[in-house]
């Protein structure tokens, strides 16, 4: 589990093609010491298994599946990746649960300048827009942010300058293509109704 608070952007230094998935290599100021082989790092919101690791990189392996229904199919070398390390019982939680699992790709509408921050507007798929409420949280390319308002298949967010500086959201553009993951309490919630 995450909570959406980035703590690195990683650079992909490496892509590979394997018989069965792609592996990716990416450079981080992590401390690899404390990193453990088979330890779960969100990349982007994609939780994925370090499956080897160097000095200051590690590398992942990605399904066809994950790569399918992400961003990831479309990363090259030189891609700087929002990077957390999973959360330890006991940590706070600074954003809200999240599990790394990517439930669709949206598309960025527009991003305009207000005061110091930046209101970016969404398009998420359908019938993935169902889970997404004002004032409720979503998850985009791995970071914690609150909706601002819905209008049927759209929604808005607000960056602040600590979010826009410090994660790849200050790269976006309209037309980018952006991981994202509903609210937990969403999901099970609609699942709930649909068999109650």
């Amino acid at each position: 589990m995450f909570t959406g608070i980035v703590t690195d952007v990683g650079r992909v230094r490496a892509v590979r093609d394997t018989n069965r998935d792609r592996r990716f290599e990416i450079e981080t100021s992590f401390h690899l010491a404390d990193v453990a082989i088979g330890a779960s790092i969100n990349h982007a919101g994609c939780c994925l298994t370090v499956v080897e690791k160097g000095e200051s990189w590690f590398a992942v392996e990605v399904s066809g599946e994950t790569l399918a229904v992400s961003t990831l199919g479309a990363w090259t070398e030189g891609r700087r990746v929002n990077l957390e390390r999973a959360a330890r019982v006991g940590d706070e939680l600074g954003g809200h649960i999240v599990s790394g699992h990517v439930d669709g790709i949206g598309e960025v509408l527009s991003v305009e300048s207000e005061g110091g921050s930046h209101r970016v507007r969404i398009r998420a798929p359908r019938p993935l827009h169902r889970f997404i409420a004002p004032k409720g949280s979503i998850t985009i390319e791995g970071v914690s942010l609150t909706v601002n308002d819905v209008a049927d298949d759209v929604f808005g967010v607000n960056l602040i300058p600590h979010t826009w500086d410090v994660t790849t959201l200050g790269e976006l553009t309209a037309g980018a293509r952006v991981n994202l993951e509903i609210d937990m309490l969403a999901r099970y919630l609609a699942r709930w109704r649909e068999t109650a």
